[in-house]
């Protein structure tokens, strides 16, 4: 089974058990945006969360050894077209060469790590609307020289 096909498969009893992500997440004490991810085929679980979470779905093993596989880690390099994901592009492509000056002043030249990294997602109530609060925590990686 590949990562397409394995995520067809959760999204599928996900949706057919009712359950959000913030309900899985709390079924296999791992965060919502890691846990979605994996489901995505963007990382690999560990067996162990990987069996769990297909005993809470009610998925065969084969789905488990899927999400254990290691991912290969790219995107279609198009310009997306859903609406939110076009608006996170947006984000860095207006704010990108500021947070990378302001990162870099703060901490030297270097870049924030993707693999050691935390995302987190929050709803603020708020009576103009709503607000999304992400936050993305990642570890400073200074560039060395030899």
């Amino acid at each position: 089974m590949n990562k397409v096909e394995m995520h067809h498969l959760i999204m599928a009893a996900k949706a057919r058990k009712g359950f959000s992500w913030d309900d899985l997440s709390a079924a296999v004490g791992k965060a919502p945006v890691w846990l979605a991810s994996v489901c995505y085929g963007m990382n690999s679980a560990p067996q162990e969360v990987a069996a769990h979470l297909c005993e809470v779905l009610e998925l065969d093993a084969e789905v488990a050894t899927a999400m254990t596989a290691y991912p290969v880690k790219g995107w279609d390099q198009a310009i997306p077209q859903d609406p939110l994901i076009y608006r996170l592009y947006e984000v860095v492509g207006v704010y990108g060469p500021t947070l990378k000056d302001v990162i870099q002043e703060k901490f030297g030249d270097g870049i924030m790590s993707a693999i050691d990294f935390s995302m987190h997602v929050e709803k603020i109530e708020d009576p103009k609307g709503d607000r999304v609060l992400l936050t993305l925590n990642g570890k400073f990686l200074p560039y060395r020289s030899w």
